[in-house]
């Protein structure tokens, strides 16, 4: 597995023009940001299930309990199976992708709120794409999003954590699997589990207390399960506040009382509303690099993905 997390991507929001207008979507974010740092692979369903482009959209038509995927214009025009076997078809070649970003409102791809229509012409957004809806159940871990959530800076972190850690999870399984790689990857991101949950963290932590004589590969899918469950839980300021004030309890006996003081005063700030996370970690950050402790530097909190990408600077 490559050292860079490979990410599945609509091909519209890479700017292909594979829409049914035949435009594209260009996702700039995704492109020249995050770009940086993973690869993408191409995906669109409605093309590779032989729908050309131009081509008469399609929509999501509830009968009953029944969404098909049908024509606009020819509602005979119906791909509800080439799009759900497509996406059976496609998920055994995916395991080796961090992510997936898919198109927003899509009626293959969308993943949250894609309009449905009821034969009376009235729309309600609550489902999910046809394609997207396979790969969700069959792949509950992969981390996946909207390039419209996106935008959104708290969604927006949540999910380059999520692709970042998968991934660091991903490369830990493709070595021989030892209890001390397991527990050396929990105590890695103890404070990152901390701050989605205590509780997932101690449940993980009980899972992996005592090892011998299990089937490792059995606790790893177990582990994977709770770790990605956990980490898609937004993150509140009291709970990235919680985790800061723990970080500065390893600095207690290195630093002076004023430093303590002025720690403490951009946590505090932070949790009110008043500072960016970034100020309070690039602090203690600061003071590790000054007083450097072996704990604390393996924690993946600190820099769970690139710092580049900036992206605790809007949370």
């Amino acid at each position: 597995m490559s050292e860079r997390p490979l990410l599945a991507i609509s091909s519209c929001l890479l700017g292909e023009n594979v829409r049914y207008d035949g435009a594209h979507k260009k996702d700039h974010w995704l492109i020249r940001e995050l770009g940086r740092y993973v690869d993408y692979r191409a995906i669109c369903p409605e093309v590779a299930i032989g729908l050309g482009v131009p081509r008469q959209p399609i929509r999501l038509l509830k009968i009953n309990e029944d969404i098909r995927a049908v024509g606009v214009s020819d509602a005979t025009l119906d791909v509800t199976e080439a799009l759900q076997n497509y996406a059976f078809d496609t998920v055994p070649s995916l395991g080796d992708i961090s992510a997936y970003v898919f198109k927003s409102k899509s009626p293959s791809c969308g993943v949250f709120r894609v309009k449905q229509y009821h034969p009376n012409g009235m729309a309600t957004a609550k489902g999910a794409g046809v394609y997207a809806e396979v790969i969700g159940q069959q792949m509950p871990d992969l981390p996946m999003e909207e390039e419209g959530r996106l935008c959104d800076p708290v969604l927006r972190e949540n999910f380059v954590s999520r692709l970042f850690t998968y991934h660091r999870w991903q490369r830990l399984l493709m070595d021989d699997l030892h209890s001390a790689s397991l527990i050396d990857f929990h105590m890695r991101h103890k404070y990152l589990l901390m701050a989605h949950s205590q509780a997932a963290y101690q449940r993980l932590g009980r899972l992996l207390s005592n090892l011998k004589g299990q089937d490792l590969r059995q606790v790893a899918k177990a582990y994977q399960s709770e770790l990605m469950s956990a980490l898609n839980r937004k993150v509140s300021r009291a709970r990235h506040a919680n985790v800061l004030q723990h970080l500065q309890g390893y600095l207690k006996k290195a630093i002076k009382a004023g430093d303590k003081v002025e720690i403490a005063d951009n946590i505090a700030a932070y949790h009110r509303g008043e500072l960016p996370l970034v100020v309070p970690i690039k602090l203690l950050a600061h003071y590790f690099r000054c007083y450097p402790n072996d704990y604390i530097a393996a924690q993946a909190y600190l820099q769970p993905y690139p710092d580049a990408l900036g992206l605790r600077n809007a949370i």
